[in-house]
């Protein structure tokens, strides 16, 4: 049965379990909630908890883990056919999953039954054809070796698909079963919701914090099996990088932070005069057109970014800075620089530094413009000396937002940058980052197991190092200057 049907079934349950339960403790209480320990939808509300959360967590876990079970058991099989290589173990599996799903897909539209699919023998029935009815393409002629697994896998599938949803229902009808027997008017039913409310506040607050730390071990193993493979130092202190013999980093970190700079030096000053332009001068008309405005911004793609400094950023600059241009200097030689993506960037990031920073000044409170008034300061006296000092550690928060932003871009810096790895102070010249070098090194038929593949993972680990001093840096500068305010 598809998880949705098993969704639809355990969500019927527990409606019908916080009904009955709400009835019967009213039924108990002789229909007076003044004889209840908790209001009636406390007893609903738990018991409906009690049919929907182990039914749920149950249903998440067997999805996630189903596919990896059945796939180390088909692994063995074919491992056991013959000794092949991770790479040709990985293409042979390729081939099991596309020759499964194809038949999970003749059994679900009813064209086979599972004692049909079962049935099959590779040297009698060509399996090509019903694949290919099915819109699952083989490259090659399905062997005995890649069909016998594909059957097993189609039959753990379905047998798993079948465990999972008598187990999900029956946990769903028990659960609530158990919570309507538990409901009486002396049951404190607010008690065990709050409780439960609070188990599930906690887990959803732990998984930042586990997404994080998987995150990182994952970034560390892989980092750490890169570095086996070459020499730290020399990715650490070299200033060569072609992709495959040499590996050193300086050139990638200092285009990422050349473009950042430039991106904020753009983005800082104009964002931060339009928050307090929106939120100090501004009349209440012109607010309700112009901060819709800016954060429209926001919500363009990055490829379209991208496409703005390639097409019309670049060229102009280029006519500006360019042989036989405006100034009539020849800095500039092609569109693609640092400056093209370091501008356009820039653009894209002023509605994060400006809706941010406008929201934190308006927190500012009322009464210290108005205390500041009455001494006879005058309005831009105020702004200056009273609500950006206190709207400081916030507009750090937003200008840190927009560097870890800029760090990260890609498709900006692969369109207007260019893709060349270089140490210099020259703006105009081509350059690239850490990020859309981590692309070009995980693109293609990329080996794992070489450091050229590797290499990504120990970029972004330093990506994510820098990210962090980033952070703790502006936590610093924070609770710095709270403290004057609190």
């Amino acid at each position: 049965m598809p998880n949705l049907w098993i969704l639809i079934i355990i969500g019927v349950v527990a409606v019908m379990g916080f009904v009955g339960a709400r009835q019967r403790a009213l039924s108990s209480g002789q229909g007076d909630i003044r004889n209840l320990h908790s209001l009636p939808s406390f007893y609903g509300t738990n018991a409906m908890l009690a049919g929907l959360i182990p039914s749920l967590v149950v249903l998440a876990l067997w999805t996630a883990f189903q596919p990896l079970v059945i796939q180390s058991s088909v692994t063995h099989i074919i491992e056991a056919d013959q000794e092949l290589s991770d790479g040709q173990l990985s293409l042979a599996m390729t081939d099991v999953r596309r020759i499964a799903t194809g038949l999970e897909l003749a059994i679900e539209t009813g064209r086979l039954d599972l004692n049909q699919v079962m049935d099959m023998r590779a040297d009698v029935t060509d399996v090509r054809p019903l694949l290919g009815e099915m819109g699952v393409a083989v490259g090659s002629d399905v062997t005995p070796r890649d069909l016998d697994a594909a059957q097993r896998f189609v039959a753990m599938a379905q047998t798993g698909n079948l465990l999972k949803t008598v187990l999900v229902i029956a946990l769903s009808v028990l659960g609530t079963a158990f919570a309507f027997v538990r409901t009486s008017a002396v049951f404190r039913a607010r008690n065990a919701v709050e409780r439960v409310t609070m188990a599930l506040l906690i887990a959803a607050a732990s998984i930042a914090i586990l997404t994080t730390v998987g995150i990182v071990l994952s970034m560390i193993v892989n980092t750490v099996e890169f570095f086996r493979l070459y020499p730290a130092t020399d990715f650490f202190f070299g200033t060569r990088w072609n992709g495959t013999s040499q590996l050193g980093v300086l050139p990638l970190l200092w285009g990422t932070l050349y473009i950042s700079v430039i991106a904020l030096i753009v983005a800082v000053p104009i964002g931060l005069f339009a928050a307090i332009y929106l939120s100090e001068y501004a009349s209440p008309a012109v607010r309700s057109f112009a901060k819709p405005a800016l954060e429209v911004l926001a919500g363009i793609p990055t490829i379209v970014y991208g496409l703005f400094a390639l097409l019309t950023v670049g060229p102009f600059l280029l006519r500006v800075f360019g042989s036989g241009g405006t100034f009539g200097v020849d800095w500039m030689s092609g569109a693609t620089a640092v400056i093209t993506a370091g501008v356009v960037m820039g653009i894209m990031l002023i509605p994060f530094v400006s809706s941010l920073s406008d929201d934190i000044i308006n927190a500012v409170p009322q009464a210290m413009r108005d205390g500041s008034l009455g001494l006879g300061a005058t309005p831009s006296e105020t702004i200056k000396q009273v609500v950006m000092p206190a709207a400081l550690p916030g507009i750090v928060g937003a200008i840190l937002l927009a560097a870890s932003r800029a760090i990260g871009e890609t498709m900006i810096v692969v369109l207007g940058a260019g893709a060349a790895a270089r140490l210099s102070m020259n703006p105009f010249e081509a350059m690239t980052t850490v990020t859309t070098r981590i692309v070009s090194q995980l693109t293609g038929d990329a080996d794992f197991t070489s450091a050229q593949a590797l290499v990504a993972f120990a970029l972004g680990m330093t990506l994510f190092v820098i990210t962090l001093a980033l952070n703790v840096f502006a936590l610093y500068i924070v609770r710095k200057y709270r403290e004057q305010y609190d």
